[in-house]
């Protein structure tokens, strides 16, 4: 795949360990659903950020760009934290795989 051509685009729920799930891929979550992330992430005693991950998880080269939307349940820790979290978490996975 070219650089920047194609590039894979979905909302993701960030954690603020690294972690992370697929909230939508065809179309944009509903305020409703981003609620019941944010819910259920308090419920976890957990907390993060609602984010658009640009690009292939699992690209060895080209690594996706993760865009913080906005806060979900009142993170202690910055976004860049854990965007720092996941590619680390990222790289674990493709070592690995």
């Amino acid at each position: 795949m070219a650089k920047g051509r194609n590039r894979e685009r979905r909302w993701i729920v960030l954690g603020t360990d690294g972690r992370h799930v697929t909230l939508g891929r065809q179309s944009d979550p509903t305020e409703e659903e981003v609620l019941a992330a944010e819910r259920s992430l308090a419920a976890g005693g957990l907390s993060g950020w609602l984010a658009v991950m640009e690009g292939d998880y699992y690209a060895r080269r080209d690594k996706p760009a993760v865009m913080m939307v906005r806060s979900l349940a009142a993170p202690a820790s910055t976004f860049e934290d854990a965007a720092a979290a996941f590619e680390a978490v990222r790289t674990r996975t493709l070592q690995s795989a």
